[in-house]
């Protein structure tokens, strides 16, 4: 990086400028060089795209997954210490790229975890008391208590939670659900040690197992090839009648068709969806075009409070400024970095 007198950042997130600037100024001591900032919103331009990354320092992943980062785009990436993602998934990052240039890819670790755990509560809440319904028939003029009543409304005391990807978000998913004195079951990858299972109170499961036991099923994974359609036509079919699906991860990991078909048929009782294969969605997607059905579809705010937002910005500065000063990134992704 001595081949300049001052940094170069290039983002892809939509972030004016002005604002970048206002979030690094308080870091400006700390790098002891001016900061550039380079901001790209549109890739159309190839060539333009690529001379900003050969002169790049570090990059800004996009937070709304529009713009993608290649194997090309990183291959120009000479002088890059760290490409920093804003936001939980990475998918769209080419990361394998990335490591074989020598490039880390670090993504914002658990700076939304307690806002997607509390998300995935609320709405497992909302859909066993069939809230969305009662508040729709009362603000209409309507006392639809004995209907709630003949259609069924549950609580989580006593019933069994299934959680899918036992990593940060899955275990503070656990550590809520405690409090509700159920059994907690959840199925990984890769099984957690005895004593952090003790801690949290959960026991493993394999998948069919977990899906056919739980009242409630929770997913936690991250977008890969594995993950990608695991829950489909057979994994439902094999769920409680009176179960519900809760997807705030990645869209891409639930056949939407085959959700749409277990709602619409009524092999589950309701599912809450934050995420989207793609986003936004569309009226045409086979869940919004729903009606009648116990569903709660969100865009893509799980983890998108304020709260965590402050968290995400702050994490994504310090990384990036961590590595300015020379220091090695924390939450890197492409571990063979």
């Amino acid at each position: 990086m001595g081949r300049q007198n001052k940094y170069v950042i290039v983002s892809f997130s939509p972030l004016p400028e002005a604002l970048l600037r206002a979030i690094f100024s308080p870091y400006a001591g700390e790098v002891g060089r001016e900061i550039e900032f380079i901001v790209i919103n549109d890739i159309s331009d190839k060539d333009k795209v690529l001379e900003a990354l050969r002169r790049a320092d570090a990059v800004i992943g996009d937070y709304t997954f529009k713009i993608p980062i290649t194997r090309e785009m990183c291959e120009a990436m000479d002088h890059v210490r760290l490409v920093a993602q804003p936001s939980t998934g990475y998918d769209h990052i080419d990361i394998e790229a990335c490591a074989e240039k020598g490039v880390p890819v670090a993504n914002i670790g658990g700076a939304n975890t307690v806002s997607v755990a509390e998300y995935t509560v609320m709405v497992a809440l909302a859909l066993l008391r069939r809230l969305i319904l009662a508040h729709q028939k009362t603000m209409q003029g309507g006392w639809p208590q004995w209907e709630l009543m003949e259609m069924g409304t549950y609580e989580l005391y006593g019933k069994t939670w299934g959680i899918i990807g036992f990593g940060r978000i899955g275990r503070e998913v656990a550590k809520r659900v405690r409090a509700f004195n159920m059994e907690i079951l959840y199925y990984d990858k890769y099984r957690a040690p005895p004593e952090v299972e003790e801690e949290y109170g959960v026991k493993y499961t394999p998948l069919p197992k977990l899906l056919r036991m739980s009242d409630v099923v929770s997913i936690h994974v991250p977008l890969t090839p594995e993950t990608r359609g695991m829950i489909g036509e057979r994994e439902l079919r094999v769920m409680k009648p009176t179960a519900i699906l809760i997807n705030p991860a990645r869209g891409e990991v639930v056949d939407e068709e085959a959700l749409a078909k277990a709602l619409r048929e009524g092999w589950i009782m309701g599912a809450a969806v934050d995420v989207y294969s793609r986003e936004p969605p569309g009226t045409d997607h086979p869940l919004l075009r729903l009606r009648n059905v116990n569903l709660i579809t969100t865009p893509h705010i799980a983890g998108a409070t304020s709260d965590a937002r402050t968290r995400i910005i702050q994490v994504t500065v310090e990384n990036i400024v961590r590595v300015l000063k020379g220091e090695k990134p924390i939450n890197v992704v492409n571990m063979q970095v």
